[in-house]
């Protein structure tokens, strides 16, 4: 299945950055935009789990902050 979403990217000192408009928490940069679009799949997908096998297995984790 594909699924289209929209980058909104720009280029700073030393590398692209780009973002997500409809997952704006998906952030990531790149030395050059087609790395940068090859990390924002890649983030895309572990972001939304898309690669978790469908047996798993889920822990709580406690965070100090």
């Amino acid at each position: 299945m594909e699924t289209k979403l929209k980058m909104v990217y720009w280029k700073s000192e030393k590398f692209w950055v780009g973002k997500l408009l409809e997952h704006p928490e998906i952030m990531t940069q790149r030395e050059t935009l087609e790395e940068l679009e090859d990390n924002m799949r890649d983030a895309y997908s572990l972001m939304t789990m898309d690669d978790v096998p469908a047996e798993h297995k889920v822990k709580e984790l406690i965070f100090a902050v």
